[in-house]
C-alpha cells in the first residue's frame, strides 16, 4: 500500500428545496468576510464536530447558519461527492435533501454570510463555489454519487469550461441514468448533462431520457431494444423525417454499437390520456390527417409487394391470445385473414409504423402537432398508419371526417379492406404481447378492437 491513510474531513450541505408555481427552488447564501470563497453563492453548510454521525451535524448546521429547525426524520440522502479543491486538498461532503422545517431561513452569521435567497433549481446564480454546484448538478441528475476532482489552476467558482464533474452510476432498477458508455456517447455530442430523467414508457423495450445539459438545453436520448428498431429509426431520421420539418425531432448523434440516439426536444403534451373539448378534437384530428399525408409524401412510393400482408406470425399469436378470445373471435379471426389473400397488393409509402396518440404531441397555444419515435418506421401501405388510430376514433364519426379531410382524401376501398385485416393482426398480436408481459391496456385494447369489428364489420 502506497501513501498514508486517508484522512479527508467530512462536510454536510443542506440542500432545502421547495415547490413553487415557477418551479423547484433551493436555498442558498452568500460567503463574506474572511472565509474561503468569499462573494460567492453556496449552500448552508459544515464540518462534523468530533462523534457527530452526519444527520446531527445537518440539523446543527442547519439551525446556526439558517435559524431553521429541521426534524432528523426529515432529512433525506441526496448525493455524496468526492471532491478536490484546485489547492489539491481533498474531502467528501454528503448533501442531503430537506423539504420539511419549522422557521423561516435568515443570515445567521453575518460574519460569515451577508445574503441568503431561494433561486431556482434550473438557474442557479453565478458566481457560485464550484464544489457547491457539482452537488446540486448531481443531486439534480439523479446520481448517489459523484466525483469532482479539480485540477491546479481552476477557478473556485463554477465555470463550465472547466467543469469536472463526473456522475457515479448506482445499480439496480432504480437508475435513472444510462450506463456510463451511452452517457459518454452523449456528453461527447452535446455537452456534459445535468440532468437525466428516465422518460421511458412503464412498457418494456427501448429505453429514453430526458437529458438537460450545462446551459439548461434539453436533449432526449434513446437506447433501443434491439438492432432492427435501431436502424429503422435512424433510418428514418436520415433520409425522409427531416422533410417533416419542426413537427418532428432531429437526429443529433447515433451510434449503432450502443443503439442510441441523441434527439432535439419538440414541445408540446403528449395526445395519450388528454381531454380536450369536441371542437379541438376535432381540430387535432384534422392535424393528425395532415401529418399523416405528409409522412406518406415524404419521399416517392415504392412498387407494391406481393404477399405483404403480415400473417407469418398469426399462429403464434393465436396461441398466445387465444385463453383471452371471446366465443366467435377466433373463427372471425381466420375468416377474415383467410380473405387476405384475394386482396390487391398496396403500394409503399414511408409509414410512422406506431403512429398514435402517445407518439403524438399537441401544444395548444400554437395549435401544432408534433411526432415522435420512429423505430417501428418501414416502407409500407399507407393505411398501416390509421391501424392504432382507428380505436380513437370509433365511435365519433365526427373525428373520422376530421381525419381524412386533413388527409386530403378519403380511403380506397381496397386500403379499407386491408385496414380491417392489418387491425385484426393488430389487436391478436396485443392481445398476445400484453398477456405476456403483464399489459392489460394492451389486451383490453385488442379485445375492444376484435369486439368493434364483429359488431360492425368496419371501422
Amino acid at each position: 500500500m502506497s501513501g498514508g491513510r486517508h484522512t479527508e474531513p467530512l462536510d454536510v450541505h443542506l440542500v432545502a428545496v421547495r415547490d413553487t408555481e415557477a418551479g423547484t427552488e433551493v436555498l442558498l447564501s452568500r460567503r463574506a468576510g474572511d472565509v474561503y470563497a468569499t462573494g460567492l453563492w453556496h449552500l448552508p453548510s459544515g464540518h462534523l464536530d468530533p462523534g457527530e454521525d452526519v444527520v446531527t451535524a445537518l440539523v446543527r448546521e442547519t439551525g446556526e447558519e439558517t435559524g431553521v429547525l429541521v426534524d432528523p426524520a426529515d432529512v433525506r440522502a441526496a448525493v455524496t461527492v468526492h471532491h478536490r479543491s484546485p489547492g489539491g486538498g481533498t474531502r467528501v461532503g454528503f448533501f442531503f435533501e430537506v423539504r420539511h422545517w419549522r422557521g423561516s431561513p435568515r443570515v445567521m452569521e453575518p460574519d460569515r454570510c451577508d445574503a441568503m435567497a431561494w433561486f431556482p433549481l434550473d438557474a442557479l446564480p453565478q458566481p457560485m463555489v464550484a464544489y457547491c454546484r457539482a452537488g446540486l448538478d448531481a443531486y439534480r441528475a439523479g446520481a448517489r454519487l459523484a466525483l469532482h476532482f479539480q485540477e491546479p489552476g481552476d477557478p473556485i467558482a463554477y465555470d463550465p469550461a472547466v467543469d469536472r464533474l463526473r456522475l457515479l452510476p448506482h445499480a439496480g432498477p432504480g437508475s435513472t441514468m444510462p450506463e456510463d458508455a451511452v452517457r459518454g456517447f452523449v456528453e461527447r455530442a452535446v455537452g456534459r448533462i445535468t440532468d437525466w430523467t428516465d422518460v421511458s414508457w412503464a412498457r418494456k423495450g427501448s429505453q429514453v431520457w430526458r437529458a438537460r445539459d450545462a446551459e439548461d438545453g434539453v436533449w432526449f436520448v434513446k437506447t433501443h431494444q434491439n438492432d432492427r428498431f435501431h436502424q429503422r429509426e435512424v433510418a428514418a431520421f436520415r433520409s425522409w423525417v427531416p422533410r417533416l420539418g419542426p413537427m418532428a425531432p432531429r437526429l443529433m448523434a447515433a451510434d449503432k454499437s450502443l443503439r442510441a440516439v441523441v434527439l432535439t426536444a419538440v414541445p408540446g403534451r403528449s395526445l395519450h390520456g388528454a381531454v380536450h373539448p369536441p371542437e379541438q378534437e376535432r381540430r387535432i384530428f384534422h392535424r393528425i390527417g395532415q401529418l399523416a399525408a405528409t409522412i406518406h409524401r415524404s419521399a416517392p412510393a415504392l412498387p407494391p409487394l406481393p404477399d405483404s400482408m403480415p400473417l407469418e406470425k398469426l399462429e403464434r399469436h393465436l396461441d398466445g391470445a387465444r385463453a383471452y378470445l371471446e366465443p366467435g373471435d377466433e373463427a372471425f379471426i381466420r375468416a377474415t385473414t383467410k380473405g387476405a389473400a384475394g386482396l390487391p397488393a398496396l403500394e409503399r409509402v414511408p409509414t410512422h409504423g406506431d403512429f398514435q396518440r402517445r407518439n403524438l404531441r399537441w401544444e395548444k397555444t400554437t395549435g401544432t402537432l408534433y411526432v415522435i419515435d420512429f423505430e417501428r418506421s418501414e416502407h409500407g401501405p399507407a393505411v398501416r398508419d390509421f391501424v392504432r388510430l382507428s380505436d380513437a376514433w370509433h365511435g365519433r364519426p365526427d373525428l373520422h371526417e376530421a381525419l381524412m379531410t386533413g388527409y386530403g382524401r378519403p380511403l380506397s376501398l381496397a386500403e379499407e379492406e386491408h385496414l380491417v385485416v392489418l387491425s385484426v393482426l393488430d389487436a391478436v398480436s396485443g392481445i398476445q404481447y400484453g398477456a405476456a408481459h403483464g399489459d392489460p391496456e394492451l389486451v383490453e385494447r385488442g379485445r375492444r378492437t376484435l369486439a368493434r369489428l364483429r359488431a360492425t364489420d368496419r371501422l
